[in-house]
């Protein structure tokens, strides 16, 4: 384990009124759903250390890069889900750098680890080796398919899981293929349940005295988000279908092509479906018995939506979107990445922020998306360089 000097930064002290503060985590994380349960975590104020390779995690390769070339181009992916965090560093084959990982991990209030299932138990890691030494112990396991059952050692992406569980099958237009979601929605919604249950089971361990083996699978994460449409198919004995923008229990509740740009429009009672056709001009629509009532609307969906497709065209999207909204008529523009970053709400509520880098780069991160009281979100660590901090860490955690 190679020494480093210690960075100029705020210290830990900076973190103890957040709600975590005390909390010590261990974090054998890489890619996505293990750092970004970490960073929830770091951004309440726990002590998040990443344990690391000598040579970094995966995630630090990818690009888009910052600060120059080699050594000294930081992954803007990386940075992503990794501030608030100290890093060390550890070859597991190495018995002194095994010993110290071990001697942290008797220190650890939480783990959180997304390797294959098995892959620290051979090592001597797993929660019934550390559980021994510190019974106190959450360990928190995310993996594609768990820690149980026939499908437990298989490897899993985003993607794979995405298919797997349901999620490609409704995704996309009805006469088009299946389409994976565009953010890697598996990984991340997996994260925020691998934090939830951390705490919950650190809570448990306060009032009992016994940690617990928390086994968070991505697929029984998505089926569990998937309750619409599991009760849809338990309800019909039919599989939900695609439907591009559209939803199956309402209409109109789609996106329309104005004569410049898309827009969506939800106008999801009777009540609204009456205001929407009187900005459209279209006030005789709701005599219509195909569209008189919801449940009307919903199964003629696809005519009601030839028939509106016209109209939204003779209007800009702003122009819509003023008429609907003064109605009260909830609708959206469809923004790619450029717009939803740059607009004057993001602006107002302060989620978009500065962040410095390695080497004296900056870029900019979405912060902790919760707001409450006796909180505020600040980086108090930005992301690290591979075993930046393994003497500080050792010198606070095994004093």
């Amino acid at each position: 384990m190679a020494s480093t000097s210690e960075p100029e930064q705020k210290t830990n002290q900076t973190n103890q009124t957040k709600p975590l503060a005390g909390v010590k985590v261990l974090e054998f994380g890489h890619f996505a759903a293990g750092p970004f349960a970490g960073l929830l975590l770091a951004d309440w104020g726990a002590d998040v250390v990443k344990v690391e390779p000598p040579e970094g995690e995966g995630l630090r390769k990818w690009p888009p890069f910052v600060g120059g070339e080699g050594d000294k181009a930081y992954s803007l992916n990386f940075a992503s889900v990794n501030r608030n965090k100290r890093s060390i560093t550890a070859d597991f084959k190495n018995p002194q750098d095994f010993a110290r990982i071990k001697a942290l991990c008797g220190k650890a209030d939480i783990i959180i680890e997304n390797f294959r299932p098995g892959v620290l138990p051979r090592l001597g890691l797993g929660y019934d080796d550390l559980s021994a030494i510190n019974p106190k112990l959450v360990y928190c396991s995310v993996s594609g398919y768990g820690q149980v059952g026939p499908y437990s050692g298989k490897g899993a992406f985003d993607v794979a899981i995405q298919a797997i569980s349901g999620i490609m099958s409704v995704t996309g237009e009805t006469e088009g293929p299946p389409a994976k979601c565009g953010v890697p929605l598996v990984d991340f919604c997996t994260a925020v349940f691998a934090a939830l249950s951390s705490v919950v089971a650190l809570r448990q361990a306060e009032k009992t005295g016994r940690g617990s083996n928390v086994d968070c699978s991505m697929l029984s994460c998505m089926l569990a988000i998937s309750a619409l449409q599991t009760s849809e198919f338990w309800g019909t004995d039919v599989p939900p279908q695609r439907l591009g923008s559209g939803h199956p229990r309402n209409a109109p509740y789609e996106g329309f092509m104005a004569s410049d740009k898309w827009l969506v429009v939800a106008a999801g009672n009777d009540g609204l479906w009456q205001k929407l056709c009187k900005c459209m001009g279209q006030t005789e629509l709701p005599k219509d018995p195909r569209f008189a009532t919801q449940p009307m609307r919903a199964r003629n969906r696809v005519v009601l939506a030839e028939t509106l497709a016209p109209v939204f065209k003779t209007r800009t999207a702003a122009e819509w979107l003023e008429l609907l909204e003064k109605e009260g008529v909830p609708c959206a523009p469809i923004y790619d990445y450029r717009e939803a970053l740059n607009n004057e709400h993001i602006d107002a509520i302060g989620l978009v922020r500065q962040m410095a880098l390695p080497g004296g780069g900056t870029t900019l991160t979405v912060a902790n998306p919760i707001r409450m009281t006796g909180y505020e979100f600040e980086i108090t660590q930005r992301p690290s360089m591979p075993g930046e901090h393994n003497e500080v860490v050792m010198r606070e955690w095994l004093a």
